[in-house]
């Protein structure tokens, strides 16, 4: 399994504080299930930055012990960047890096609280340099959880979505559990991760999420979401099917 969002590069981000968490998360990693797993601390947020040559170098540092240690796994680079005016100019100037370090997705994040109102133009400038962005959970935004249709109308403008899943397992709580899976039946999520930050209380929970997708969904479900994360890194086009209408307004008279 692919996991392309993750806390596990030490001491630069309130995931992993240092080698011998992260050796452990990889451990934890390698028991879930997944055998490549994207390290993507937080840029931008109001209280971390962290640009594209420290990513770079942490992400060699922990394939190194993971070597070391025998460990079947494999990390690769990202950033969870919260959406911020300059991106452009940080793009242009390689402050940024990208899933996997050599592809166009990058992961975008928002407050818990808000939707920034310049977020559908930043979008279309973002994807006119030919930057492709994965918005991240969603389902924990308040104002998403109230006006469902700002999400779905971002997707429609070319962006994809990224569920936790420990949402999809209810370890956010029943309101983001239903929410969550309110979104996957409208078509409106294309790639799970674990968003892991520790091996306690913010695990990975992809394992089980995977166990609770197939039983509800299906395996066609769950191979299409995997066959995703596969295509973001390898940096192939990612066609996801239009939010279903008649879904779309359940979900608008959830909340």
């Amino acid at each position: 399994m692919i996991d392309l969002h993750s806390h596990i590069l030490p001491g630069i981000d309130d995931g992993a504080a240092n080698e011998k968490e992260s050796l452990e998360m990889m451990k934890a990693a390698i028991e879930d299930g997944i055998t490549i797993i994207a390290a993507t601390p937080h840029h931008q947020n109001g209280k971390f930055i962290n640009e594209r040559e420290v990513i770079l170098s942490g992400v060699k540092r922990l394939n190194e012990l993971a070597k070391e240690h025998h460990l079947n796994i494999q990390v690769v680079p990202g950033q969870e960047i919260r959406l911020y005016g300059e991106i452009e100019e940080d793009y242009r100037h390689k402050k940024l890096v990208t899933l996997g370090g050599d592809s166009e997705y990058i992961l975008v994040e928002f407050s818990n609280r808000h939707v920034p109102r310049y977020t559908e133009r930043l979008f279309y400038d973002i994807q006119i340099l030919g930057l492709k962005p994965i918005i991240v959970h969603p389902e924990r935004n308040l104002e998403i959880i109230e006006s469902p249709e700002k999400l779905i109308h971002l997707i429609e403008k070319g962006a994809l979505v990224q569920a936790t899943a420990a949402s999809i397992t209810g370890c956010f709580g029943k309101k983001v559990h239903k929410f969550t899976h309110q979104l996957i039946e409208a078509n409106a999520v294309h790639i799970i991760a674990s968003d892991a930050h520790n091996t306690s209380s913010r695990g990975f929970q992809m394992k089980n999420a995977v166990e609770v997708l197939e039983k509800k969904y299906g395996a066609d479900y769950v191979h299409y979401l995997k066959t995703n994360a596969k295509d973001i890194l390898a940096n192939n086009l990612v066609y996801p099917p239009q939010p279903e209408l008649y879904k779309r307004k359940r979900i608008l008279g959830l909340f």
